[in-house]
């Protein structure tokens, strides 16, 4: 009982993080036992700031350990943010900060996005890239929205 509620504690002190919705997907990679390779495109809302949605490009692995879950998947991703809607702040913005994370590997590796306010253009800046437990990539990329006035519709 006590390790339970240690356990939620934990789940509650977390940030929150956006998650991923499917957008489409590409096959590129034929593969005869289990699913092929492919390039899945995938959108999330930045859980911070209302009005924005950043959209993933990345490499899936297939085959059988790709299709158990097993395989590690390349460290190479795109990213585009847009401003979707009017732009607000639902709390304060640490430089840095993790917006989106997700497993690449079974266990040591993951993609994350990341954002940082640049003040002094009033620009919001993610960036994408891939991490391991032991040695991480260099490999990233990057978009920035300005944060502009939305028009409202008549």
């Amino acid at each position: 009982m006590r390790m339970a509620k240690g356990l939620l504690g934990l789940l509650m002190v977390l940030p929150l993080l956006a998650s991923a919705e499917e957008i489409g997907q590409v096959s590129t990679v034929f593969k005869f036992v289990g699913p092929n390779d492919r390039i899945v495109v995938e959108a999330f809302d930045d859980p911070k700031v209302e009005g924005v949605t950043c959209y993933l490009s990345r490499a899936k692995t297939g085959g059988v350990k790709g299709g158990l879950g097993l395989a590690e998947d390349r460290a190479e991703a795109s990213i585009a943010c847009r401003q979707v809607g009017p732009i607000n702040f639902k709390g304060e913005l640490k430089d840095g900060e993790e917006v989106f994370k997700e497993r690449t590997s079974l266990v040591f590796k993951t993609m994350q996005v990341v954002r940082f306010l640049d003040k002094k253009r009033n620009t919001l800046v993610y960036l994408v890239y891939s991490d391991r437990l032991i040695e991480g990539s260099p490999q990233n990329a990057v978009t920035a929205i300005p944060i502009l006035p939305w028009a409202s519709a008549h």
